[in-house]
Order: C-alpha cells, then structure tokens, then sequence
C-alpha cells in the first residue's frame, strides 16, 4: 500500500506539470489547505456506499496497464477525494463514496492523460465506467519536483511508522540517529534501545533477521548508514503471521529501493569530529532482472568516556569499600556490504536472492585506578589497563520466491542461512600503586553463530471484506562458545587461570512453527484481525560438564486487533501474548571481568518468559495537527532477572548472573502530535510515560534467597520540527530528554541528546551538502546510577562525551527511467529471539543488560 500511495502522489503531481487543466487542482499546496492522502492518518474524507469500476488498456494493444493511477475530484472544488491503483489487468474500483459531481483522472508515465468529466453518482449506485483506453506518449520531463511526499510520521493499523528519508540531520549518522527520534522508542547514549520501557524487542531489517543483530542491538545499529534508512515500522501489536518472540514487539527498519530502469550510483560521504563515513551504491536493471550492489565504511574515534565507581559491600562480617576511577576511549570500523538479484520469471512469479557481509572491528581501551578499603587490613590502591576487542564477522544470504495469483491472494517460500564468528576477548595489565606491572590476564571468548530457516506463506481474500493468511517455519540454530581465562606473570607466557571457568558451550536451537491469521472488515469501518500461532522449540545444549537440562517447550501465542474509525477518530484495541527466550550472553558461562568489580557470568539453563500485552489506541485529526494517544499494559512472570550478589573469593567484587525469577509489569502511555504550522514547516512532540513494578530475589546476610521490590515512573519526550525553503535549504531540529529508569535494586540516571542540521540540493537534486551538530551546547553528559541490596550499595557515574559535528555531501550518478513496480519475493522473516541491551544498563530493571540475542 505504501508503494501504491507513493505511485499515485508521484504520477498526480507529473500530471499537474504536464496538463494546464489539471495544474488548477490544489495538489502542490497553493492558497487551498494541501489535501491528505486517502487512507492515511490525515485522511478525513467523508465516507459513503458508492462505487466506480473500471478499466484501463493500452489504445494500442488492447491489453490492460497495471499499476495505472486513478483519481476522484469534487468537481465543484476541485479537491482530490480519493484514489487507488489499478491491479495487474489494468482493472480498479474506488468504494465507499459520498453521492456527489466528480471528475476522474486517469494518468500513468509514458501515457497520455485522460479526465473522465460529468460524473454524477446517486447513494448507494455502483457506477461501471468500462473500457478507458490511454495512448503512449513519449514526452519527457528534463526536472520533475514531487511536493506530494508522505508525512514524516504516520499511523497504520497495527504499527507507527517514521519516514526516515525525510530525516535531514541524521544524514552521515547510522541507525542510532534514526531510532533515537521514532515515537515510543527510548534509545540510550550507548545505543540500547527500548520500547516502552522494555529492551526486550525484535528489530528486522527489510522484514528480515540476521545474525548481526543477534549478538548486539546496540553494535549492529552502528553498521546502518542512516542515510540508506527509508522508514522504521515500530510493530507494537504483532499478528500471528510475525514469530513470537520479542514481549515488547517488533522494530523494522526499512531500507531504501526502487523500481528505475538503467544504471545509477549513489555516492555519499561525511566526515566529523567524532567519526567518517563512505558509502556506494549502485544498481542496474533492465527488463524483467535487476542487480544491486552496495558497501558501506563507517570509522568512529574520539569517543571518551569517563568512570567513577564506589561500592561497599559485606562477606562474612568483613565490610570493603570500593572506589574506582576510570578513563576510556574507544574506536572502531564498521563495514556493511551488499549484492543483489531478481528477476521476474513471469508476469506474476519472481524470484529475489541477495548475499549480505557485515564486518565489526571495535576496540575499546580504559585505565582504571581502584582503591580496595577492607576492615582490619590497610587500603590497597591498584591500577588496571584493559584492552577490549570486539569483532565479528556476518554472512546473510536468501533465496526467495513468491506467485501472485490475483490481488491479495499470493504464495511465497523464503530460504535463509546466517552466520555470525564474534569474539569477545580483553586483555589487561595489571599495576601496582607505584605503576610497576604485577600481571596479566587474558580472556578469550569466541562464539559462531549460525542458523538455516525455511518458511512458507499463502493468503487469500474471501470475498472482498476478508482476508485469510496461514504458513509455517522451521528454523535450525547452532551456537558455540569457546572461553577460557589466562593469566601470565609481567615477562611469562600465558597460563589457564584454575580458579576461573574455561571450556566450551554447544546449543542447538530448533524451532518449528505454524500460524493462521484471519481478517474482517465491516461495512461500517470495523476492522478485525485474530490468529493464533504456535511454536515449539528443541534445546540441545551442553557444556563441558555434561548436558544442560532446559528442555523442550511448545507455546500457543493468541493475537487480536479490532480498529474502528468514526467522525474523524480512529480507535485500536489489541491483545496479543510474546515469548522471550534468552539471550546468548546471558547463557553464555563465560567469566567475563573485564573490570574485575563488576563480574557478569551467564547461566545456560535459563527458560523463555511469557507476555501479555494490551493496547488502547485513539488518534484524530483536528485541523492542521494530529495527535495519538496510546494505552498498554505489559504483565510478564517467570522473567529474565539479574542476581547481582558480592564475591567470595574476589574483594569487593560484584558478580552478575541471571535466573527466572522475576515479574515485571508495566502500564503506561504514550501520546504524539504532529502539527503541520505551515505547508513548509512541520512540529512535532512525543511523551512516554508508564509505572513499572519489579520483583525479584537476592542473596541475604543468611545466604538465602531474598525477594526485593521496586517501582516507579518511567518519564521521558522530546520535540522535532523540520522546515523546506527556496532553492533546495532545509533545516530540522531534534531534542529529546529521558527521565530516571527504574531497575530491579535502583535507578538510572537521565540524559538528553538534540541535533540541528541544513541542507542545500544543487544540480537538479542530483547532489546535496549538509552540515549537523549534535549536543553542541553541552560538554558531557553524566548518567548516575544507583543500586542497593541487603549485601552491597553502588554509585556508578559514567561522563559521556558525545559533542559533534559533521559535514555530509551526497552525490547521483547515472541515468535512470521510472518502471512500474513489481511485488517481488518474500524474505524470511525471523523475528522469534531476543535482543538486548549489549551490556547497558537496563531502563526496564527486570530484564538483564546482556550483550547477546537468544542462540542462533
């Protein structure tokens, strides 16, 4: 539907170009209000029980033209009423229309316009306009403006979308930029993302999985070049048909395509005071198949980052407090490469096959001056040079192919294999008070990650007010994790640590699912869709002391979505239930002290929590603004939970694992509102507000299990506003605050990030220079965090230097004629395992900050 509504504002506005006649109708903006396009949140066309068919053919042929724009004008004011596409026999119907005059237009590229004048409908009259020929013409335009774009935020029925190719300042950014300014997601100043509170979400790429996000949201964001993102679909109620992991719902992230024919290549290119990017895309097509290909360089430096950390703890009657002081800096190169192919094996059959590498190489360094004050002994001041690697490497490729029968009733087999090689490996000096070396330790973690997954899809419409959806999936994962822990003296070789845990994690993961999904929409504007999905996964895990008893577990996952739009308002209601498993840090046993006062170890025999999420939604149009208010409540038990407890064998240490024994529940809010102060300036405010409780246990002075609670408001907004001017300036501000987080034994301090960018087109478009500063007002940026237990209190502050600018120049090259698009292959759409935080501190308090996704 997006390309159709796209399509049919493109070919209105050629068509005002090219015809006196039609250049009267108020589409490019003039004196008249700028008219929503229908089926659209801004839509607020009156709705009646008319009908008009159609068809449209070549004069020449005789055959019908798909895709073919179709539009309905009051012919008394000359306002777009409505709109639509023919299908692929060149047939259309526009319904549900006031009795009325019309006119109507009917126009595509390469052909002649034809206006269908004298139009007069009576209520409830199903008019049969009949053959509408069109012939070729071969006018060409040397510059085309489009002014019909989509709203920079828009509302469907079961998602939020943020049109991010509207985004001006996040150009030479990556996705981080992006996320940060969609509507009820909260991304933090290490690039954790969450919705609504919970960090436990799916995030796709172009509806599909891969191994890159599997192992950390937050590094993966890093390797998408912000300006390659078209949209980002925040899915807060999935249907049946998505898998069911992901309890707080599904982030897709849209790159963009298109349907020219020829040869063209993109360069872009930026350079800041914190990082560069590169990057080159190109694309060939010609008739019925079509190459892409594309790669992406991204460098990021000057990133400090500075620590302070005290901490009391008590072991066995003995009270230590521990002061810690840290400076940091990190670097990095991410890679993003591409190569594309499909090709349309007849006029409803294509097939899609694509290969995909993404390369990490992050390196962070920190010195870190701890002081150890235990009673009974004297203070003990030790200095620490650590040098963290993390790498990977990330190989997607995809088969896919899909058979469009009619409109809406289609069927589509998706093959997919990922792999993921990761290493996690530090290495550290360690220094007494007088900064001479005592030591060395060493620990390596590698993990490979793959997975082959196979589904099939098929739906059809039952009559013309129902549609039925049903499919199936199997996926196969295998995860391997090879760790150990090495310690040498200064001048030594490298020996294993026997006080530590070595060896190595197997974990096969096989899922095999099944799901139909069922859609109903009334005469009057009800909307219902209902499915039910199952899955049920195979655990085959061990470790180097036998196997680890998970086992296996089936799930039934309900979804309901009923929507229902009424004098200009639209209400949702949703219910649906999500699975999440664990993730494969916080099932990984290895030891990772990396700062040996914070200690995190994962536990393999973690089990899934379940979700029940419910959702109220209202939104409505008043005028120029548009505002969304959105309801949910969000219980989960048998939860994911950190265990933090003091060390026994290691002074004034904090050792982190994870166990099931939590229950998070959250309800909330979070309201929008766009306001469209002029046809060239746009604002825009966001909140998100939501209590949260959290229980969970912790260790006593006894040694026993202890349950411990918190709760609390989670608070955060921000604002937007974006303006076009003369000869191709632009300009767009963005500021967003997050209040205090609560966590299960505390809270984490707020922050707050803003950016202000302009833009200068030159050259018909073909080329763009822009310049962006990011929170140039402020020098760092403190997050404070607080945790207490019965065993230990810690105040950690990190000091986050993030003050940047950046220059960004973009340039086209190559010659490119418009094609009509084509429904190409699905792809699989794995979206059943967790993401988190990749060790961030949680802003849900429940759920673990894990650097992993679930084992793939």
């Amino acid at each position: 539907m997006k390309m159709t509504k796209l399509l049919l504002t493109l070919t209105i506005v050629l068509t005002s170009l090219l015809s006196p006649a039609f250049a009267q109708f108020p589409i490019t903006g003039g004196a008249a209000k700028p008219k929503a396009l229908p089926g659209t949140a801004g839509d607020q066309s009156p709705k009646g029980n008319s009908k008009i068919t159609g068809t449209v053919t070549d004069s020449a042929s005789s055959k019908g033209i798909e895709f073919v724009s179709i539009a309905l004008y009051n012919k008394a004011n000359g306002q777009a009423v409505d709109g639509t596409v023919a299908d692929e026999k060149g047939k259309f119907a526009l319904t549900k229309i006031v009795a009325g005059d019309y006119k109507v237009l009917v126009s595509f590229i390469g052909y002649g316009n034809k206006t269908l004048d004298n139009i007069k409908l009576e209520k409830g009259q199903e008019l049969d306009l009949g053959v509408i020929s069109l012939s070729s013409n071969t006018k060409t335009l040397n510059e085309v403006t489009v002014t019909g774009q989509a709203a920079l935020i828009e509302e469907k029925v079961d998602r939020l979308v943020y049109n991010a190719e509207k985004d001006i300042t996040a150009k030479g950014g990556d996705a981080t930029d992006i996320l940060r300014k969609v509507p009820l997601l909260t991304v933090d100043l290490d690039g954790n993302v969450s919705l609504r509170g919970s960090q436990n979400i799916r995030v796709l790429i172009n509806n599909k999985p891969s191994t890159i996000i599997a192992n950390s949201v937050a590094d993966a964001l890093k390797q998408i070049p912000a300006d390659q993102i078209k949209s980002v679909e925040v899915i807060t109620s999935p249907s049946a048909k998505y898998d069911a992991e992901g309890s707080g719902g599904i982030i897709n992230i849209i790159t963009k395509k298109n349907s020219l024919q020829g040869l063209n290549l993109n360069i872009d290119t930026g350079v800041g005071n914190r990082g560069s990017m590169l990057s080159l895309n190109g694309g060939y097509r010609k008739g019925k198949a079509g190459f892409t290909i594309g790669g992406f360089g991204r460098g990021i430096y000057n990133t400090v980052t500075k620590t302070s950390l005290e901490q009391s703890s008590t072991v066995e009657n003995i009270a230590t407090t521990t002061r810690q002081t840290g400076d940091g800096s990190s670097h990095g190169l991410f890679g993003n490469y591409n190569l594309g192919f499909d090709y349309d094996l007849a006029k409803n059959q294509s097939i899609t096959a694509g290969v995909k590498y993404g390369v990490r190489n992050f390196s962070n360094q920190q010195d870190l001056i701890t002081r150890l004050m235990k009673t009974g002994s004297s203070d003990v001041v030790t200095s620490r040079n650590v040098d963290a690697k993390n790498l990977s490497g990330t190989v997607d490729v995809n088969l896919d192919y899909l058979h469009t029968f009619k409109p809406q009733q289609e069927w589509s087999m998706s093959t997919l294999y990922s792999r993921n090689d990761l290493t996690n490996d530090f290495d550290a000096n360690l220094l007494n008070g007088s900064k001479e070396l005592t030591s060395r330790q060493r620990n390596l973690n590698k993990n490979i990650n793959q997975e082959f997954t196979f589904q099939s899809d098929y739906q059809t419409p039952i009559k013309k007010n129902q549609l039925l959806e049903f499919g199936g999936k199997g996926i196969f994962r295998e995860v391997t994790s090879a760790y150990s822990f090495l310690t040498a003296e200064p001048t030594g070789d490298f020996r294993p640590e026997t006080d530590q845990p070595a060896g190595d994690l197997t974990y096969h993961q096989n899922i095999a699912a099944g799901y139909t999904s069922y859609t109903y929409t009334t005469k009057k504007r009800y909307t219902i869709k209902g499915g039910l999905r199952y899955e049920h996964t195979f655990i085959d895990a061990s470790t180097n002391e036998g196997t680890v008893g998970v086992g296996n577990y089936g799930v039934l996952v309900p979804s309901v979505n009923a929507s229902k739009t009424f004098k200009g308002t639209t209400v949702k209601l949703a219910y649906n239930r999500r699975i999440q498993r664990p993730g494969l840090q916080q099932l990984n046993p290895n030891f990772n002290s990396a700062n040996p006062q914070n200690i995190t170890i994962g536990n393999p025999e973690l089990r899934p929590e379940l979700t029940n999420n419910f959702e109220l939604g209202l939104s409505k149009n008043i005028k120029k603004t548009f505002i969304n208010a959105t309801f949910f409540g969000r219980v989960t038990n048998n939860a994911i939970s950190q265990v933090r407890q003091p060390s026994d064998t290691l002074a004034g240490a904090i050792v982190t694992t994870f166990e099931n024994i939590g229950k998070q529940h959250a309800y909330g809010t979070n309201l929008f509102a766009n306001v469209a102060a002029t046809s060239k300036i746009n604002v825009g405010l966001f909140a998100n507000v939501f209590y949260t409780t959290l229980t969970g246990q912790t260790i006593g002075q006894n040694g026993l299990a202890q349950e411990i609670n918190n709760n609390g408001f989670n608070v955060s907004g921000g604002i937007f506003s974006q303006a076009t001017f003369k000869n191709g300036w632009g300009a767009q501000a963005f500021g967003f605050m997050q209040g205090n987080q609560v966590q299960l034994q505390g809270n984490q301090g707020g922050f707050g990030f803003y950016t202000l960018g302009v833009k200068k087109e030159f050259g018909n478009k073909k080329g763009s220079v822009g310049l962006a500063a990011e929170n140039f007002l402020s020098k760092r940026y403190n997050i404070h965090t607080e945790l207490t237990s019965i065993q230990f209190n810690q105040v950690n502050d990190v000091y986050l230097y993030n003050r940047g600018i950046r220059l960004t120049f973009t340039y086209k090259i190559g010659k490119m004629t418009m094609d009509a698009p084509k429904k190409k292959a699905k792809s699989v759409n794995n979206d059943d395992v967790k993401s988190d935080g990749s060790g961030g501190q949680q802003s849900g308090g429940g759920a673990p900050a894990s650097g992993g996704s679930a084992p793939r």
